[in-house]
C-alpha cells in the first residue's frame, strides 16, 4: 500500500510544472521547486543537497492542490494526501537524453521518472527529485515537470502529459505484483518496440507485452496485460518521434539490465561494456553549462538517504533503494494498489526533533509545566505576520497538540493559520492557507474573533485526538473523511446552522447570512485540507464569490530566504 502512494507523488511533481505560466528567470536552464509545505530549514537543507545558488536558478513551489490537478482524475485525495513535501531540481539540455537522480524518495525510481517524462515528450533535461526526509515521492513527478516547463519556456503537449501521469500510475500497479524494477523494465521494453515499429494493433500491442513478460520470467494477469495494453495504444497514437526518445530508453534499459542482474560482477564486466558505450553516449554535450546537477549534489546533507540515478545502477543497491523495491505483499492494499497517502504519498520513518515528554498524559492539557507559543512543536514555521488574537493560559493548555503525531500537527498549524487569517480578516496569513483568497467579507470584533478561534481550534483538536475512530458512518454524510464528517458536524453547531444561536452564544449578535458565509468559509478550508469537496456546501446560502479559487497556482519565489 505505501509503495503505490508514492508513485502517486512523484507523479504529482512531475505534472504540474507543465501548465503553469513561465515566469521570468534567474537562469533561464535551471529552476528549482520545493514543496509547499517544507520548513525554511528543511528548504535551505535541499537548497545545499542541490548546491543550488539562489541567484542562479529560479525558484518556485509547489503546493498540494497542484498535485491534486493532475493526480486527480486517477486517485482518489486521499491517497494523494494533504501535504506536499518533495523538491526538484532540473535543467533543460540540448542532448544526452534525459538524466535523473532521487533521493529520499522510497518508491518512485529514477528509472519510473525519466520513463514518464519521455512520455510527457521532454527528449534531453537533467534532473533531481528528494525530499528532506523519506517519503513515497507523490510530490516529485509534479515538480520535475513543473520545472521543465518553467526552465524550457515550452509548454509541453496536454495529452502527453496526462498519459505520462497514467503511465506512472499503471506502473505502479503493475509494480505491485511484480517489482518496481519488472515493471519498469516491461513498460521501457514495450515502448521501445511499439513506438519504433509503429505498432497500433491492440492485438499486437498485448503480444508484444506478453512475450516481453515472458522472456524476462514475470508472470502478468490478464487484466494488467490489458491495463498496460491499453495505455500503450493510447502513447503510441500520438506519433512520438522514436530517435528523439530512443536514447532515453536504451539508458534506462541498460540501468535497469545493471540494476536486475544484481551486478557486483557487472561493475567489474558489463560496467565496463556500458560505461564505454552508455557514457559516450550519454555525454550532456551542451557545452553552455559543463555541470551535470545530477552529479554534483552534496549527498552528505540528506544523511542516509535512499537513492537511485540513471547513470549509475550501483547508486541504489549501495544505498538501499533495491531493498524497498520488491513486490508489496499487498497486506494493506486498498483494492486499486494505492495506499491511503499522508504527506507527499506515503512518508516512512520522519521524527520530528520535538518530542511528547514521557508520561504526559494526552488527553490531560491542564498541567503543562512549560510555555509553547513560539513552538507549537510541529517544526513548521509560524504563520506570516504577528498573531493578532489573544490566548491565555488557559487557551495554551486546551490547544496543547503534543499529543498528535506529526501529520495531525502540521494540519492543526493551517487550521490555526486559517483562523487567524478568516476571523481577524488578514489576508495575508490567510493567503499562507488559501491561495488567491479574497477579503473575508464578514468583519468580527477582536473579542469575538478571539473566542472563535479557540472554539473552532478547539472542536478540531478534539477530531484530530479521535482520528475519526469514534464516528459512525451515515448515508448523510457529506465526506468521504470520517474526521472531515466530524468536523462538519462541530462546525454547524459553533455557527448554529442549523438552530438558533443561544442568547449568550458568541456569534449571536451576527445575522443568519454572516453565520453562514463563516461556515462555509471555515468548510472550504477543511475541504481543502483534506482534499474532499461536496455539491451541499457549494450550495449553501452564502455567497461563491467569496469562496477561494482552489485551483490558480500561487507560484512564489523563495530567493529571498536562500
Amino acid at each position: 500500500m505505501k509503495k503505490r502512494s508514492m508513485i502517486v507523488a512523484a507523479l504529482c511533481s512531475m505534472c504540474l510544472a507543465l501548465s503553469n505560466p513561465i515566469p521570468a528567470l534567474a537562469d533561464a536552464s535551471k529552476v528549482v521547486t520545493l514543496g509547499a509545505d517544507l520548513t525554511d530549514e528543511q528548504k535551505n537543507t535541499m537548497m545545499k543537497y542541490f548546491k543550488a545558488d539562489a541567484s542562479q536558478v529560479q525558484i518556485i513551489t509547489v503546493n498540494n492542490q497542484d498535485e491534486r490537478n493532475y493526480l486527480g482524475k486517477y486517485i482518489s485525495s486521499a491517497q494523494i494526501g494533504t501535504r506536499t513535501l518533495s523538491c526538484a531540481y532540473v535543467k533543460p539540455t540540448q542532448s544526452g537524453g534525459i538524466k535523473v537522480r532521487t533521493a529520499n524518495l522510497n518508491y518512485v525510481t529514477c528509472n519510473m521518472l525519466a520513463n514518464a517524462l519521455s512520455t510527457a515528450g521532454v527528449s534531453n533535461c537533467e534532473a533531481v527529485a528528494a525530499c528532506p526526509y523519506e517519503v513515497s515521492g507523490t510530490g516529485a513527478l509534479t515538480g520535475v515537470m513543473m520545472a521543465y516547463e518553467t526552465a524550457s519556456g515550452k509548454q509541453l503537449d496536454s495529452t502527453k502529459k496526462d498519459l505520462a501521469t497514467k503511465e506512472v500510475v499503471v506502473t505502479g500497479d503493475v509494480a505491485q505484483q511484480v517489482g518496481g524494477d519488472n515493471a519498469t523494465n516491461i513498460i521501457n521494453q514495450a515502448k521501445l518496440q511499439i513506438i519504433g515499429d509503429n505498432v497500433q494493433n491492440a492485438d499486437e500491442i498485448y503480444n508484444i507485452v506478453n512475450n516481453i513478460a515472458i522472456q524476462n520470467n514475470v508472470s502478468l494477469s490478464s487484466d494488467e496485460l490489458n491495463t498496460i495494453t491499453a495505455l500503450l495504444q493510447e502513447i503510441v497514437q500520438q506519433n512520438y518521434d522514436i530517435q528523439e526518445m530512443k536514447q532515453t530508453l536504451e539508458s534506462i534499459q541498460k540501468n535497469l539490465d545493471k540494476t536486475m542482474n544484481n551486478d557486483s560482477s557487472s561493475d567489474d564486466s558489463s560496467s565496463d561494456d556500458s560505461s564505454s558505450d552508455g557514457e559516450e553516449d550519454l555525454v550532456d554535450e551542451d557545452s553552455s553549462d559543463g555541470e551535470d546537477i545530477t552529479e554534483d549534489v552534496d549527498s552528505d546533507v540528506l544523511d542516509g538517504a535512499k537513492e537511485s540515478y540513471t547513470e549509475d545502477a550501483s547508486v541504489a543497491e549501495d544505498t538501499g533503494m533495491n531493498d524497498v523495491l520488491e513486490p508489496d505483499d499487498g497486506s494493506e492494499d486498498d483494492g486499486m494498489g494505492i495506499p491511503e497517502a499522508t504527506e507527499d504519498g506515503t512518508q516512512d520513518n520522519y521524527e520530528e526533533i520535538t518530542e511528547t515528554p514521557e508520561g504526559t498524559d494526552s488527553t490531560d492539557t491542564s498541567t503543562d509545566e512549560s510555555d509553547s507559543s513560539s513552538d507549537d512543536g510541529t517544526g513548521i514555521p509560524e504563520a506570516t505576520g504577528d498573531e493578532t488574537y489573544e490566548t491565555d493560559a488557559s487557551t495554551e493548555d486546551t490547544l496543547n497538540t503534543d499529543s498528535l503525531d506529526d501529520a495531525s500537527k502540521a494540519q492543526f498549524d493551517q487550521a490555526e493559520q486559517f483562523c487567524e487569517g478568516e476571523y481577524n480578516g488578514d489576508i495575508a496569513v490567510l493567503n499562507t492557507v488559501m491561495p488567491n483568497a479574497v477579503q473575508p467579507t464578514v468583519t468580527l470584533d477582536t473579542d469575538t474573533a478571539s473566542k472563535l478561534t479557540k472554539k473552532v481550534l478547539e472542536a478540531y483538536l478534539k477530531v484530530l485526538k479521535d482520528g475519526g475512530a469514534t464516528y459512525t458512518a451515515s448515508e448523510t454524510d457529506s465526506y468521504v473523511s470520517s474526521q472531515l464528517n466530524m468536523v462538519n458536524n462541530d462546525m454547524k453547531k459553533i455557527f448554529s446552522i442549523e438552530t438558533e444561536p443561544a442568547t449568550d452564544d458568541i456569534l449571536a449578535a451576527q445575522s443568519a447570512e454572516d453565520r453562514q458565509t463563516l461556515y462555509n468559509d471555515t468548510m472550504k478550508f477543511f475541504e481543502q485540507l483534506y482534499g474532499e469537496s461536496t455539491d451541499t456546501s457549494a450550495q449553501q446560502e452564502s455567497t461563491d464569490e467569496t469562496s477561494y479559487d482552489e485551483e490558480s497556482y500561487d507560484e512564489e519565489s523563495y530567493n529571498e530566504e536562500y
